[in-house]
């Protein structure tokens, strides 16, 4: 029998970085939780203390109302207590509260991922000022504790964390070294397509890999150890054909996803098996009534 972590939905470990999905997200903190080893060997991360966390005094959801064009969107800053979302579902939320990768999040009921929301929760005024002195990390963690109780609240969830052995790629630097041009000093993007990613931002690399977890079909994990600022641009074509140019299928596609990460990046992905954690759904039902 697997051992684990039990928590109802206050247990943070953080993967790699909390944006990994294509949304808008106005504030990102960093922090890590470092796993403990059970007396099986099992992975185990422990839970935060919940106490004296703030919560939210008022919060509405909804189900969200399909438009045209939409994108999937969440407003949150470190410094006050307001927390908004549309066009979210409980698998994004659970992903940006615990900064776990969606491909990590195991067990969810089928809904929760296609079943979308829109949430716009206000906190005390003290909590305001609570979350302003804070700063900005501290503040984003608390603010992130306050999502997961929220979510535990009106969604019942509850989850556990655990180490599996999964397969997975590994993101190395191919034959004739990397082609990620030079490091750029400042500026920060992100934004990702159906066949298409570009990003610059701190430890570039790393995000790339993160996202390409979603369009890999499996955890990738970078062993490049390449860190910096870097702009990067990959596009591919993906497995269901080429897009439409001026309304017509584009007569020069790009590549399939592995050529074209060989040839525009200079990196390529080397199938591989690994521990990599996850967040395990036990039990998640649709939103209470407001």
């Amino acid at each position: 029998m697997r051992k684990r972590s039990g928590c109802r939905f206050n247990c943070r470990e953080r993967a790699l970085l909390p944006w990994m999905f294509p949304v808008t997200i106005a504030v990102v903190a960093l922090a890590g939780v470092r796993g403990v080893a059970s007396a099986a060997g099992q992975q185990r991360t422990p839970a935060p203390s919940a106490a004296a966390a703030p919560v939210f005094d008022v919060a509405a959801i909804h189900p969200h109302i399909p438009e045209p064009h939409e994108h999937n969107s969440i407003w949150s800053s470190p410094s006050n207590g307001h927390f908004r979302a549309e066009n979210v579902s409980l698998v994004m939320l659970i992903h940006w509260a615990c900064e776990m990768p969606e491909t990590r999040i195991l067990d969810a009921p089928a809904w929760a991922g296609s079943t979308m929301f829109n949430i716009d929760a206000t906190a005390d005024p003290a909590v305001d000022q609570q979350l302003h002195n804070l700063g900005a990390d501290a503040g984003g963690k608390l603010k992130e504790k306050m999502v997961r109780a929220l979510l535990a609240d009106r969604f019942g969830l509850v989850a556990h964390f655990e180490t599996r052995e999964l397969p997975v790629y590994n993101l190395v630097v191919a034959k004739g070294g990397p082609r990620l041009g030079a490091i750029q000093e400042t500026g920060s993007y992100f934004n990702a397509w159906d066949n298409r990613i570009e990003v610059q931002m701190e430890n570039s690399v790393a995000v790339l890999a993160e996202e390409l977890s979603k369009v890999a079909g499996r955890d990738v994990v970078d062993k490049t150890g390449i860190n910096g600022r870097y702009h990067l641009n990959l596009q591919w074509t993906p497995d269901e054909g080429p897009g439409l140019l001026n309304g017509q299928p584009d007569p020069n596609p790009p590549p399939p996803l592995f050529t074209a990460l060989e040839e525009q990046l200079g990196l390529k992905l080397e199938p591989a098996q690994g521990p990599v954690q996850v967040l395990v759904i036990d039990h998640a039902e649709m939103p209470t009534a407001n």
